[in-house]
C-alpha cells in the first residue's frame, strides 16, 4: 500500500536539555499538541465515515492547513506537485494541462471538493486552475482503485478537498502577493460563527501575464490570464440531530491564447446536505448537488461572447451509517446523477444525456484494538452506455507495538465518458476524432501493501503496489472511417515502490523526504505509450520558531524528476512506426520565508526556481520558466488586532 508521509510536531523525548532551553514551556506544549492533532487528524475519504487518521486501514495522505501556508501555493496543482511525488502536470494540445499521477490520467483521478464531484472537463482534465485553495483546511489524498466507495473516474485515486471550520466568533483574513510576469493574488476569507449558524465566505483573484520562453521547444509561449472565485458555506443546525449545509460558488477564468478571441471558461455550483442522528449509533446523509462548466470564444472585435461548451450535473445522494456493539460500522447508500452535455465536439454541437445509479455497501469492522478490517462493494449503472459495474474492496490494519501493517485490495473502473462514445470533431483538418459507442469500462485490479513505524517524532512508512489495467479507453486510427476512433487496449501494468520519512525537531526544525519509483508497461505494438517518469522525490526543510511577538516559518521545498525515454508514434495510421524520445530529468527548488511581524500581521517572501533552472529544450513536461523568480506577499487576519495580548 502507498506509505503516508505525515507531517509531525512532536517534542523529542531523547532531546537534550540544552537544547530543549531555547523554547519556552508553552511552546512546548504547543508542539506536542500539534503532534497530537496531526496523528489524530479525522479523515473521511478513505472510508466515507468518520475515522482517525492513524487508524485507518485505507492508507490517506493528508496535506494539512499548515502544509498549505508553507507551499504558498495558488491552485491545486501547485500544491501537488510541491508536496507529492509521482504527480507531474504537463501540456497537450494548445497548452491544455495534463495529469499524470503514478500512471493514471486527469481522467482516471477523481477530483472532490468537500466530497462532492465536478463537473466539465478539458482534454479528460478538470479545471485545475478552478481548483483554488481558498478556505481550504486539509487535502485528503487516497491513491489507488476507490470505485467501490467512489464509483467512476477512482480507478487511480480520489483527491478531496476540504473546507476549514472555524469554532471562533468571527475570523477575517485578507491578503496579497506580487510575483514575476505580473502574477499577482489577492484573496479574503471571513468566517462567522452564531452558536447553531455558521458561515465561511472566501473570495480569490488571480493574473498572470504571458511571456515568451527563453529557447526553442514544443511550445514557446506561455499564455497568460486571470482567473476569480467566490464561494460560500453556511451551516445552521435548528436542532441538535439535525445539521445543514447550504454552499454555493462561482468561477470565472479568462485565457488569452490567440489575438482575435479569449478562451473564457465558468462555473456554477451549489448544493444542500443535510444529517441527521438518530442516536449515538445511527445516522442518515442526504445531499442534492448542482454543477454547471461552461466554455466560450470572446470575439474581441465583435464583442461577442458564444458558448460552445456546457456540462450540466445534477445529483442526489443518501448515505446511512449504523454501529453496532459500539466497534462495527455499516454504512450504505445510493446515489443517482443526470450528466447533461452540449459540446463542440460533437457533430452540429450537439447534445448527449446521461443517467447514472449506483447502490454501495460497507462494513468496517473493529475486532481488537489492533485488528481492522472493512469489505464492501458498489453498483453502478450507466444509461446511455446501457453498462454495470461492481467494485469491491477488502482493506486491513494490524498493529504491532509501534508498527502499523496495512494490506489492501481494491477493485477500479472508468465507463466511457460521453464524448468518448460520441465525439465527432475535426481536428484543425488535419483528421477527425470519432467516439465509439461499443466501448467497454475500464477496469482494474490494485494491490497495496504497506508498514509504517511511528516513535516520538519519527515516522517511515514503505510500500509497495501494483495495479492490473484492462481495456483501457484511448484513440486509435480507423482505416474504414479515415480518421482517430476512441477505443479500447490491453491490459496495461503499473507497479512500484512508495518510501516517506518525516521527522521535526523540539527547536522548530523538520524534514519530510518522499520517494516514489514507478513502472509502467503497455503490450508492444499498442496504439499507446508509457510515459511516466520511473523516479521522482520531494523534500521539504522547514523551521518554525517564535519569539514573543515575533516569528519566523522558513521552509526549503524541492522535487526531483528522473529521465524518461519513452517511445512515440510518428504515424497517425501505422502504430509500428515509432520513435525514441528522451525526456530530461529535472529538479526545481522553492524558499518561502514567512514573518509574523505583528500580532496578525504576515509577510512573506518567495524565492521560486531557486537554483535557475532553464530547460535546453521547452517539451511540454518541461517547466514553464525562464530561471529564478520572486515573490513577496502580506497576510492579515484582522481578528488577531481585537485580541488581547
Amino acid at each position: 500500500m502507498r506509505a503516508t508521509a505525515i507531517t509531525i510536531c512532536a517534542a523529542c523525548a531523547c532531546t537534550a536539555a540544552a537544547q530543549t532551553a531555547s523554547l519556552t514551556d508553552a511552546q512546548l506544549d504547543s508542539l506536542e499538541r500539534a503532534w497530537a492533532r496531526e496523528l489524530n487528524t479525522v479523515v473521511v475519504t478513505g472510508t466515507r465515515t468518520p475515522k482517525l487518521l492513524k487508524d485507518s486501514p485505507i492508507l490517506t495522505r493528508v496535506i494539512s492547513e499548515a502544509d498549505i501556508r508553507k507551499a504558498d501555493a495558488t491552485n491545486i496543482s501547485d500544491l501537488l506537485q510541491t508536496e507529492l511525488p509521482g504527480i507531474e502536470f504537463s501540456y497537450s494540445m494548445n497548452q491544455q494541462v495534463n495529469l499524470n499521477m503514478q500512471g493514471f490520467g486527469g481522467n482516471s483521478v477523481l477530483f472532490l471538493v468537500d466530497g462532492e464531484r465536478l463537473a466539465g472537463e478539458t482534454l479528460d482534465n478538470v479545471d485545475y486552475n478552478r481548483l483554488n485553495l481558498a478556505g481550504a483546511g486539509r487535502i485528503e489524498i487516497v491513491k489507488g482503485g476507490a470505485s467501490a466507495l467512489y464509483g467512476s473516474n477512482a480507478v487511480g485515486g480520489v483527491v478531496n478537498i476540504i473546507s476549514s471550520e472555524s469554532a471562533d466568533p468571527w475570523r477575517l483574513n485578507l491578503n496579497a502577493r506580487y510575483g514575476a510576469h505580473n502574477e499577482q493574488r489577492y484573496g479574503a476569507a471571513l468566517s462567522l460563527n452564531r452558536g447553531r449558524v455558521s458561515s465561511s465566505t472566501t473570495a480569490q483573484f488571480h493574473h498572470i501575464d504571458s511571456y515568451d520562453m527563453d529557447g526553442p521547444g514544443d511550445y514557446t509561449r506561455f499564455y497568460g490570464g486571470y482567473n476569480w472565485s467566490v464561494k460560500e458555506r453556511l451551516t445552521w443546525t435548528p436542532v441538535d440531530r439535525l445539521k445543514l449545509i447550504a454552499r454555493a460558488g462561482y468561477y470565472f477564468r479568462q485565457r488569452n491564447a490567440q489575438a482575435a478571441s479569449r478562451d473564457r471558461y465558468r462555473d456554477l455550483s451549489a448544493g444542500l446536505r443535510g444529517i441527521y442522528t438518530f442516536s449515538p449509533a445511527s445516522d442518515l446523509e442526504l445531499c442534492y448537488g448542482f454543477d454547471e462548466y461552461d466554455k466560450s470564444d470572446y470575439l474581441r472585435l465583435s464583442g461577442r461572447d458564444v458558448r460552445k461548451y456546457s456540462n450540466v450535473q445534477n445529483s442526489l445522494r443518501a448515505i446511512f451509517n449504523h454501529t453496532f456493539g459500539g466497534r462495527h460500522i455499516l454504512t450504505a447508500g445510493a446515489d443517482v446523477m443526470h450528466d447533461y452535455l452540449q459540446s463542440y465536439q460533437f457533430a452540429d454541437g450537439g447534445v448527449k444525456e446521461q443517467t447514472t445509479a449506483d447502490v454501495l455497501a460497507q462494513f468496517d469492522m473493529n475486532f481488537t484494538d489492533r485488528l481492522n478490517i472493512i469489505a464492501g462493494g458498489r453498483y453502478d449503472y450507466f444509461s446511455e452506455a446501457g453498462m454495470q459495474h461492481l467494485s469491491a474492496r477488502l482493506s486491513t490494519k494490524y498493529t504491532l507495538g509501534r508498527v502499523n501493517l496495512r494490506g489492501c485490495y481494491s477493485g477500479g473502473f472508468r465507463a466511457p465518458t460521453l464524448k468518448e462514445m460520441y465525439m465527432d470533431f475535426d481536428m484543425a483538418g488535419i483528421f477527425m476524432i470519432y467516439g465509439n459507442p461499443e466501448l467497454k469500462p475500464e477496469s482494474s485490479h490494485n494491490f497495496q501493501l504497506s508498514a509504517e513505524y511511528t516513535r516520538n517524532l519519527l515516522n517511515f512508512n514503505v510500500g509497495g503496489f501494483c495495479n492490473l489495467v484492462d481495456n483501457r479507453i484511448t484513440t486509435a486510427w480507423n482505416q474504414a472511417l479515415g480518421g482517430q476512433m476512441y477505443t479500447n487496449i490491453g491490459r496495461v501494468n503499473i507497479a512500484g515502490l512508495d518510501a516517506n520519512l518525516s521527522w521535526r525537531h523540539r527547536c522548530g526544525a523538520g524534514t519530510r523526504l518522499s520517494y516514489i519509483y514507478t513502472h509502467e508497461h503497455v503490450r508492444h505494438g499498442e496504439p499507446y505509450t508509457a510515459s511516466t517518469r520511473p523516479h521522482t522525490a520531494t523534500m521539504r526543510f522547514d523551521y518554525t520558531r517564535r519569539w514573543g511577538g515575533y516569528g519566523l516559518t522558513a521552509a526549503l521545498s524541492g522535487r526531483v524528476l528522473s529521465a524518461v525515454t519513452v517511445d512515440e508514434y510518428t504515424s497517425l495510421t501505422d502504430y509500428s512506426d515509432t520513435e525514441k524520445v528522451h525526456y530530461p530529468a529535472y529538479t526545481m527548488w522553492k524558499l518561502n520565508v514567512s514573518q509574523t511581524v505583528l500580532q496578525g500581521l504576515t509577510v512573506t517572501l518567495s524565492v521560486d526556481n531557486l537554483f535557475n533552472y532553464v530547460p535546453k529544450y521547452y517539451y511540454n513536461n518541461s517547466p514553464t520558466t525562464n530561471g529564478i523568480t520572486f515573490a513577496a506577499g502580506v497576510s492579515v487576519d484582522i481578528e488577531e488586532f481585537f485580541k488581547k495580548k
